[in-house]
């Protein structure tokens, strides 16, 4: 990076990334700032070797954040930003409003924020910025069978956001999308700022939108990056006919019904190299996307895979049945009987293509891989995923997981450039004079 692109006064300062994972958020703050992380803190020795892979110069601590004292980390040496994103998990509607089997560990996960107040109270970084999902505003008092408390949602929050502000930091919140600016997800998170100095909280503004929004047909905005920039169309996409364990019945279900919607209904089926393609979701209820819009969030156990659909193939015969089965008119049809009677009106496995129709023979799926995954998140072509500082291989597993986990870079450098512009500015005025 070049250093000489911004001279701030951020670089008399330490930068600290709490919860640090795989490097997302150090990342996005090295792209705004054009300097290195000084401290990057996790529990997790995977993925802090990750970090420490494309992060050398970076000082890193495997603790619980609770366990690293801010002042011996410090030394006496003022701290700039201070960037954390305690764990989600424990706030997330992801989980569906089960209970928390254990209702202690619980408590103690959704208050990991509570280690920002530490720091803010020790070493007063000057500006501090976290990032979690949006149900963190709920946070509250569990219930003793490990249900949030209804009557008190979001009232820990409150008091949180209350020890900032009494510690003398002016806060504020607000959700934003990952596509907004310029990252190919629509993943959307919470993202708060405090800061002690006297500086306005600046949000930045979006870059990218849908392009049928006005502001991108004014070329105000430009159109939003897409799912179908994060793949890699060398990878084969195997028939789902010629697997050796048969998909899940309700995996066939979700392609039958995502290739009627975004091939055979479709009035431009995506293409590439001649050949249609979608993306399957694998959540329950969920029929999968177009790749013409960002990839949906990223989560530490993915679930999309990419399906296509073309004219080269011997399984016709099977795509009808499958369409027929799981999305028809004509009622269940196994595929160890005679195909029911087609009809013209529903045309189940053929597509029209440019005015000329085509008969599906084929419909290939694979899962995303991990090296596409990270790019939707946004991270840089040349960001190492497959091994840690010391050579140790990491697996397809963990990579996963650690890109659901991690900050989306590009919306890290949209907020730290909008909270440091006044330094940018600052510098340029010193220069002139």
């Amino acid at each position: 990076m070049n250093r000489d692109q911004f001279l701030l006064g951020i670089d008399r300062e330490m930068i600290v990334d709490l919860f640090a994972g795989g490097g997302g958020a150090s990342t996005g703050i090295e792209m705004a700032l054009g300097r290195h992380v000084d401290v990057a803190v996790d529990h997790d020795p995977e993925a802090v070797l990750l970090h420490q892979a494309n992060h050398p110069q970076t000082v890193h601590y495997v603790s619980d954040v609770f366990e690293v004292e801010p002042r011996r980390v410090c030394q006496g040496r003022p701290v700039g930003l201070l960037w954390a994103s305690p764990d989600c998990t424990y706030h997330s509607k992801a989980r569906g409003g089960k209970p928390h089997r254990d209702r202690n560990r619980a408590r103690r996960r959704r208050g990991l924020a509570g280690v920002v107040v530490r720091w803010a109270r020790e070493v007063r970084p000057r500006v501090i910025c976290l990032e979690n999902v949006e149900e963190f505003q709920e946070w509250g008092p569990l219930l003793d069978d490990g249900t949030p408390c209804p009557e008190r949602r979001g009232s820990s929050f409150r008091r949180w956001v209350a020890q900032l502000t009494g510690a003398g930091y002016a806060v504020d919140w607000r959700e934003l999308r990952a596509y907004h600016y310029g990252t190919p997800t629509t993943r959307k998170r919470l993202y708060l700022v405090a800061r002690c100095d006297g500086q306005p909280i600046r949000w930045p503004d979006p870059t990218h939108d849908d392009p049928s929004s006005a502001l991108v047909r004014s070329r105000i905005l430009r159109p939003w990056r897409t799912a179908a920039e994060c793949i890699d169309w060398s990878i084969p996409c195997p028939s789902i006919f010629e697997r050796a364990r048969p998909l899940a019945d309700n995996t066939r279900r979700r392609i039958a019904a995502g290739a009627m919607r975004y091939v055979i209904n479709a009035r431009h089926p995506y293409m590439h190299d001649r050949v249609a393609a979608f993306i399957a979701r694998h959540f329950t209820g969920v029929v999968g996307a177009d790749l013409r819009a960002p990839l949906t969030t990223v989560t530490t156990i993915d679930h999309h895979s990419l399906v296509t659909a073309h004219s080269n193939g011997k399984h016709a015969e099977a795509v009808r049945a499958l369409v027929v089965k799981y999305y028809g008119t004509d009622g269940d049809c196994s595929l160890n009987e005679p195909l029911h009677t087609i009809t013209t009106r529903d045309r189940f496995g053929l597509v029209a293509i440019h005015g000329a129709m085509h008969e599906i023979a084929d419909i290939g799926m694979r899962m995303f891989q991990p090296r596409e995954l990270y790019r939707a998140q946004g991270f840089p072509e040349s960001y190492v995923i497959d091994r840690g500082a010391d050579g140790s291989a990491i697996t397809k597993t963990a990579q996963v997981r650690m890109c659901g986990n991690s900050v989306c870079p590009p919306v890290a450098e949209a907020l730290v450039r909008a909270n440091f512009a006044h330094e940018r500015a600052w510098q340029r005025m010193k220069v002139a004079a």
